[in-house]
């Protein structure tokens, strides 16, 4: 029982647990920590047959919001390739935020997208779909048994952050906090509405961790395939304006590609980034400062 406990909880036992593993450098899925990714989709599906406000909608739309900026603009544009500066305090405070998606802790996550543009589209690329298939790309990678390690060679300039280390191995303790809160104020606002802490439970963190996950994912294998390039990065990164959209600027992903230290994803004025202008403007107070952008000579290199 207390292998089983550890294995679950305590992410640095897991990781040791994995390494043991004679399939985990084979594509295997982790079916047991398939259950809680599953679980979250029933969630959201069951917003169709429980009670309905638009408050509840709302409630999703800011979560939404809120976790998706801190995955763009922290997780991706800070952890991973430290485009600009902030706090220690800030950090920490995004980095829990962003943890609450559920998509890992940010020194997993910049670990991985850090390999990820070592070796794009290529075999050591985890979640290419040239190399995998779509789905694979999309979704499956995040579940499998060799993608739950660590690579702490390409991230020991955070691994200096206990705090961070701590995010990462415990990990599922910010999703819980989330789900447990929006119970909480649920259940108080049922004494003068109909809603209920399960209510906001779906809406609040099933719904909008879906929209997180599944926006997130797009970029790994829609901008990945569909789009167009403008610039020949020796992979097939694309700019996509669809996913630019719903991943707050994250579908310039050739921009991105051809100069991955740019804060700045959308070189142009009309590649809309909100991602960048929500960081600009947090400049303004001093919250985050050293900020990178693509000069206008790399910016026209286009070979």
């Amino acid at each position: 029982m207390k292998h089983f406990l550890l294995k679950i909880f305590d992410n640095n036992y897991a990781e040791k647990y994995y390494q043991k593993q004679k399939g985990v450098d084979g594509d295997i899925i982790d079916w047991f920590r398939v259950i809680p990714f599953i679980l979250i989709h029933f969630g959201a599906l069951a917003a169709l047959w429980t009670h309905f406000e638009w408050y509840l909608v709302w409630v999703a739309l800011f979560l939404f919001v809120i976790r998706m900026f801190a995955i763009t603009g922290f997780y991706h544009r800070y952890f991973a390739h430290k485009t600009f500066k902030t706090s220690r305090l800030m950090q920490f405070i995004f980095a829990f935020i962003g943890s609450t998606a559920a998509q890992r802790g940010p020194i997993w996550w910049a670990s991985h997208h850090r390999r990820h543009h070592l070796n794009s589209d290529r075999h050591n690329d985890h979640h290419s779909p040239h190399t995998h298939h779509f789905l694979w790309s999309h979704m499956g990678w995040f579940l499998a048994k060799k993608n739950f390690l660590t690579d702490r060679k390409v991230v020991r300039d955070l691994i200096k952050f206990k705090e961070l280390v701590l995010i990462d191995r415990f990990d599922w303790f910010p999703p819980v906090v989330l789900l447990l809160s929006l119970f909480l104020i649920g259940e108080h606002l049922s004494l003068t509405s109909g809603i209920s802490g399960l209510n906001m439970v779906i809406w609040g963190f099933c719904v909008s961790t879906i929209l997180v996950y599944h926006c997130t994912f797009a970029v790994n294998s829609i901008a990945h395939l569909w789009g167009t390039q403008r610039y020949n990065t020796k992979e097939e990164s694309k700019n996509n304006f669809f996913v630019a959209l719903f991943t707050f600027g994250e579908g310039w992903h050739n921009n991105h590609h051809h100069f991955p230290g740019s804060i700045r994803q959308g070189f142009y004025w009309w590649e809309v980034d909100l991602t960048y202008y929500a960081l600009r403007f947090l400049s303004f107070f001093g919250i985050v400062y050293n900020l990178r952008t693509v000069s206008k000579a790399i910016r026209q290199k286009h070979n």
